[in-house]
């Protein structure tokens, strides 16, 4: 979807690299016969693709609320196990009983001499008749925050990540027994009353300022696409960096009698009490703190001077929810393989979302069954996959990736034996491709991408995405980031693709068990953002601002389409792992750097600190404190990881020869070659997972436990740099280390075979 999307690119756009010189024949993992004969194939699945049946079906998906426990939500499972059944697919439900709160009773006043209350409501907006709908919908509301009725002085702390934490003390104010208002964006939404709750708030207010996705950015819906005034943005704050899935039974899938822990128990959860309130309902509060002004970076657009507080302001914040549990209904659609049926290709898309949900999720479910809809008449014709084929309709992503880590749980075992690939959506839109997956799928996606027409412009998707990226990276205001991609994208053979973080369901497939995962969407043009989990992400928007006539709907179903068919078809899994060694080289890189600046940055302060050049430089008339003493860096030998990646270097390359120069291979041989490349990505696991969060189990990538959605590269090492752990650090370096070797090993032996 577009914000997560946004956040993963943006956290991850540094870990990007020239992947290796390609060595695969045409079309990968096929000989030249076959290869043919899946074009031809892949031509009648893009007949089948119809722009009226997504926007019919968009229509009604998005006719009334969705949310986790709605009526609509129900309705449109049964709705979807109904279209795969008629469209020939073994479809069945698989219900989950989860933990997911609602509010009982909501409230926020302003106390004091210019008392106010915040409505807490979305209005109907004139052209959007969905917009009016009040059936089966809920108020605006985060999910899995606290209980409580509090009363407190209001500090604003801007985006409420660390940076700011840090910089309010250096202003000598804290949060500590207040309650914090703090604006939507900077960082994912959960970390903001997770931190002011680490800091000692009693109570988290969260707001959409207009400067991020409102009237500064564009003209306000309906006349155009951004936030109106009154639009919320609702969603999870669970500890999802932590851990995904039902608070009550981590671990083990969310059946009717699993056991289940006490809610005071889960680790999840927070204490505090969280309220999504609109910027017109905001800025009432805002206007009446005193205090320090705001520094520059942390003033939105809205007319007022921004203060920090804390007070005078007092405010009243109410939060009550149903904490009872709530049935999710997993839909599953299985077809099952002519030759390799234990191997399973996986495609799926969530379908709840916070209120119609157009958008996010629907426009990605659409799509999705589409491409259900078209290879369910390629079987009908006597066209059979050679692995099987499994399409999933998630229920209760946006609670916390739970429909989808429940089944992820309930079938570990079944998964790591046969889940040869996952191919996920969330949202989509219109502009150019954004593809982040497991390092070993680059040259599918490349291959897949180049294949596919942009419906703008004609060309291959794969060669807009790319002058995209080199366009932005010369733009004046481009980050490093940006510009690395952008040497990326006109270095390397291969379209560039991100590291998974989090954010969508692909998580517990990559992140708990290690499955070969790829996350797609087209973005870029679309005005959707101001919508996100509003009560106006509605059908009236999406075909004005989303993806006018549906066109790139039908190319993100030719994309994820063709990924399926090839992984289904392909005489060898089509992975590669000379893009893999030359990714992870670059993230070890990157190590380097981060240890370097860390370095650099110590000494910096503390010279400056022994000059007391931060008393010399400040404003008298501003409080700012200097900040504290940092400790020297240690060294830290990165050489476990640099041998182990040289040994991963040469077995993927000579892997990578050897498949180029493959022929038609025995089906003994196939099914041989199939089970060691799958076991790839499991060793590049580690069972003990990651520093305090042990479900998370992939070392090279993962969620930054302060990013919740961007991804962190090499993430045991990485994170215990930053925040100077340094034993962990050496540990990780290890433990890293091992896994890249266990990895060579297996490719080592997909090389054997190949080669007997």
């Amino acid at each position: 979807m577009f914000v997560k999307f946004r956040l993963i690119a943006c956290a991850a756009a540094a870990a990007l690299m020239a992947p290796a010189v390609a060595l695969a024949a045409p079309m990968l993992g096929f000989s030249p016969g076959d290869a043919d004969a899946e074009r031809a194939l892949e031509a009648k699945f893009d007949a089948g693709l119809s722009p009226d049946d997504l926007q019919a079906r968009l229509k009604t998906m998005a006719s009334a609320p969705n949310q986790v426990g709605s009526p609509h939500d129900k309705a449109n499972a049964e709705f979807v196990l109904a279209q795969f059944k008629a469209w020939g697919w073994d479809a069945r439900m698989e219900v989950f009983q989860v933990l997911y709160p609602t509010p009982r009773r909501e409230a926020l006043e302003l106390l004091g001499p210019t008392p106010f209350k915040a409505s807490l409501t979305e209005p109907p907006l004139p052209g959007d008749a969905t917009s009016a709908v009040r059936d089966g919908a809920l108020p605006p509301y985060v999910a899995y925050g606290g209980d409580g009725d509090v009363t407190g002085e209001l500090v604003y702390v801007n985006y409420g990540m660390p940076a700011d934490y840090e910089a309010l003390a250096r202003m000598g104010a804290d949060v500590k027994g207040k309650i914090v208002i703090v604006r939507y964006g900077g960082g994912w939404r959960g970390l903001k009353p997770k931190l002011a709750q680490e800091h000692g708030a009693i109570g988290c207010i969260i707001y959409s300022d207009p400067a991020d996705d409102g009237y500064a950015t564009g003209d306000a819906y309906p006349e155009g696409g951004t936030r109106p005034d009154e639009g919320v943005q609702r969603g999870s704050v669970m500890d999802m960096p932590v851990e995904a899935g039902d608070p009550l039974t981590p671990g083990v899938g969310a059946s009717a009698d699993a056991r289940r822990i006490p809610i005071a128990d889960a680790k999840t959860i927070l204490k505090i009490p969280v309220l999504p309130v609109s910027w017109s309902d905001a800025q009432p509060f805002l206007t009446a703190l005193a205090g320090q002004a705001a520094p520059k970076g942390w003033r939105g657009a809205l007319p007022i001077t921004y203060h920090t507080g804390p007070g005078p302001a007092q405010v009243h914040l109410v939060v009550q929810s149903d904490w009872s549990q709530k049935p999710l209904y997993d839909v599953i659609a299985v077809m099952r393989g002519a030759e390799r049926p234990d191997e399973w290709v996986i495609r799926a898309n969530h379908r709840d979302g916070w209120v119609f949900g157009a958008w996010d999720p629907l426009s990605g479910q659409v799509e999705m069954l589409e491409e259900a809809k078209s290879i369910g008449a390629l079987a009908k014709a006597g066209w059979r996959p050679r692995r099987t084929i499994v399409y999933a309709s998630w229920d209760g992503e946006e609670a916390g990736l739970i429909g989808s880590t429940e089944w992820v749980e309930q079938h570990a075992d079944e998964l790591t034996a046969k889940a040869a690939l996952y191919v996920n959506t969330d949202a989509t839109g219109r502009g150019f491709l954004a593809s982040s997956g497991s390092y070993s799928t680059q040259r599918l996606i490349d291959q897949v991408a180049a294949d596919v027409k942009d419906p703008e412009t004609g060309v291959a998707v794969r060669e807009r995405t790319l002058d995209a990226m080199a366009v932005r990276g010369l733009a004046p205001d481009a980050s490093e980031g940006d510009r690395r991609l952008a040497r990326a994208a006109s270095t390397g053979p291969d379209l560039p693709i991100f590291p998974l973080g989090s954010g969508s369901d692909y998580t517990p497939f990559v992140q708990h068990l290690g499955i070969t995962s790829i996350n797609l969407e087209f973005s870029g043009e679309e005005e959707q953002g101001g919508v996100y989990h509003s009560q106006y992400d509605t059908f009236e928007h999406y075909v004005r601002f989303g993806d006018p006539g549906f066109r790139y709907g039908v190319a993100l179903a030719q994309t994820a389409g063709r990924l399926v068919l090839r992984a289904a078809d392909a005489q060898v899994l089509p992975l590669q792992f000379g893009e893999l060694a030359a990714n992870i080289d670059a993230n070890v890189r990157e190590l380097h750097e981060l240890l370097d600046a860390r370095r650099a940055h110590a000494t910096a302060v503390n010279q400056l600190l022994d000059r007391h050049a931060f008393a010399l430089a400040a404003n008298p008339d501003h409080a700012s404190a200097p900040p504290p003493r940092e400790d020297p860096v240690p060294a830290i030998d990165l050489r476990p990881l640099e041998d182990a990646l040289g040994r991963l270097k040469a077995s993927a390359a000579a892997y990578d020869q050897a498949l180029a120069a493959a022929g038609p291979l025995a089906p003994a041989t196939q099914a041989r070659l199939d089970a060691a490349v799958m076991g790839v990505e499991h060793d590049l696991t580690d069972p003990r997972g990651l520093p305090g969060r042990p479900w998370y189990r992939h070392l090279i990538y993962a969620p930054g436990l302060l990013t919740g959605y961007g991804a962190k590269t090499i993430p045991g090492v990485r994170e215990a740099i930053e925040d100077g752990r340094w034993d962990e650090a050496r540990d990780y370096v290890a433990r890293t280390a091992q896994a890249l070797d266990a990895a060579a090993r297996t490719i080592d032996q997909a090389t054997a075979t190949l080669k007997a």
